[in-house]
């Protein structure tokens, strides 16, 4: 009312949510952890996730290591994304993976094997992440090939393992700089390439980065085999244009390959054909990724967890 003074003494009290709302909203959680964790892992996730995280034993890697947080953080989706998006840059390392495993095939049986190796080698007991590397290692031994100039190539090269190797934790790193809950110092950005580089040299790596800068400069040294190939183009058309995904995950995956593209170095758009926004990528799809890996990692935390 006019001429009315308010007052001053007034507490603002905040209420609680209502306890319905705050059962759907768990609810809400529960099933969209779910079903992204169905998605990744496959439909025996669980029984996996239990076995490496449950288990008794050593580990290669302490918890809350490096690697350990960057392997388990959300950002990890743009960072597999963009791996992806890099890999495809090296012909022979393309033209393997077209010719032997394909990119149109089980797509989501692949990245569940991935996001699997990932976890056991990080989170799990030493045995068992030995195992996955030895099943890894027979694998690379039966696919060989002929590259279209004539030279034989085989998946145990450890030229060509290199290559995959810097390309993923460089994006990784990358993706859990810019959108990870707890991006790492300098010093702990050179301990995750060092132990990283643990199990690259189980895979049969020669010689891997042990440091930031390190990787930064066996980077820049494959720089002159790279280009954008056919096979590369297709792929990359594939996994951003028509990945096999129901109309509702569409939105969401666009948001994070948008995102993943936003990570790319400029030089090789030309190659693979991608845009380049650069304004727009540091303000709109940053904001847009971030937001998507909030919603994931607030999704696969445990109810209640802050």
């Amino acid at each position: 009312m006019a001429g009315r003074r308010p007052n001053s003494n007034r507490r603002c009290i905040v209420r609680p949510l209502p306890r319905p709302f705050g059962a759907e909203l768990t609810l809400l959680q529960q099933r969209l952890g779910a079903a992204i964790f169905h998605r990744v892992a496959g439909p025996d996730g669980a029984h996996h996730r239990d076995r490496i995280h449950f288990t008794p034993g050593p580990r290669w890697f302490e918890p809350g290591s490096p690697i350990t947080r960057v392997h388990g953080d959300a950002s990890m989706f743009i960072g597999g994304i963009r791996a992806l998006l890099m890999q495809t840059l090296h012909p022979v390392a393309m033209q393997a993976v077209s010719e032997h495993s394909g990119f149109r095939g089980d797509m989501w049986g692949r990245l569940a094997r991935t996001s699997r190796f990932l976890a056991v080698t990080t989170f799990g007991t030493a045995d068992d992440a030995q195992q996955a590397i030895d099943a890894v290692r027979a694998i690379h031994d039966r696919v060989t090939g002929t590259t279209p100039d004539g030279a034989p190539y085989t998946a145990s090269d450890p030229h060509l393992l290199l290559w995959v190797h810097v390309a993923e934790i460089d994006s990784f790193l990358l993706a859990h700089q810019v959108y990870g809950d707890r991006p790492l110092d300098q010093d702990e950005r050179d301990e995750y390439v060092a132990q990283t580089a643990e199990i690259a040299r189980r895979l049969g790596v020669l010689e891997p980065p042990t440091t930031e800068a390190g990787l930064r400069e066996v980077l820049a040294a494959f720089r002159p085999e790279l280009r954008g190939t056919r096979q590369a183009r297709e792929a990359v058309r594939y996994l951003l244009i028509r990945p096999p995904l129901p109309v509702a995950a569409r939105a969401p995956y666009s948001v994070l390959t948008s995102a993943a593209v936003g990570l790319m170095p400029v030089w090789t758009r030309r190659h693979l054909r991608l845009p380049w926004f650069p304004i727009a990528e540091r303000t709109v799809v940053r904001g847009m990724g971030a937001a998507a890996v909030g919603t994931i990692r607030w999704a696969m935390s445990p109810p209640g967890a802050a």
